[in-house]
């Protein structure tokens, strides 16, 4: 089976176990409750610790919110390339409070844009995640700074599974930069 890799059965310090899986660059480990016998589907036997990677991004915009959720939908994200340019990194979501949905609104507001500030376009539809509809889209100029947490980049150069974490007061936008891959 492509992406998944089985390993000898190995009995406690999990959490190292972890730590080598990400090393590796793979997305984390599965384990099972050692106090229960084998079944199965999800009955609560098996746990998945994830390898989150946590990076610093751009806010270029954010969505209309839908729903019974108020201000935003979600943030998108960019970061600038070694030559300058501004490029598309995914949407942000989850991990917002109510009171940080408002905040940020406050925050953002005044710095819409009428231009989109990327230099290329962001993808309408991605193998992960709902298609991007720009109708739905407020352009901001790239000055506020976010970090989040997510589990990888897609082939397609996108973010896969974001959370937001906060905004970076104390790094400029233009300092943002893609991290290189892991080993």
């Amino acid at each position: 089976m492509p992406g998944l890799r089985f390993s000898d059965h190995v009995i406690g310090d999990g959490p190292t176990f972890r730590k080598h899986a990400c090393r590796l660059a793979l997305e984390g480990a599965i384990s099972k409750r050692i106090d229960r016998a084998y079944a199965s589907g999800n009955r609560g036997l098996w746990v998945k610790s994830k390898c989150l990677n946590r990076e610093e991004f751009i806010v270029i915009g954010w969505t209309d919110p839908t729903g019974a959720r108020p201000h935003i939908g979600s943030l998108l994200l960019g970061y600038y390339t070694d030559d300058g340019r501004l490029m598309y990194a995914g949407r942000a979501g989850t991990g917002i409070t109510v009171e940080e949905l408002k905040r940020l609104a406050r925050r953002l507001g005044p710095l819409q844009a009428a231009r989109m500030p990327l230099d290329v376009p962001p993808p309408r539809e991605s193998r992960f995640g709902s298609p991007l509809e720009l109708s739905r889209v407020h352009w901001v100029r790239p000055e506020v700074v976010v970090e989040v947490t997510y589990l990888t980049w897609t082939e397609d150069n996108l973010l896969r599974q974001v959370s937001y974490q906060g905004e970076r007061q104390d790094k400029p936008a233009r300092e943002v930069v893609r991290s290189p891959p892991h080993p």
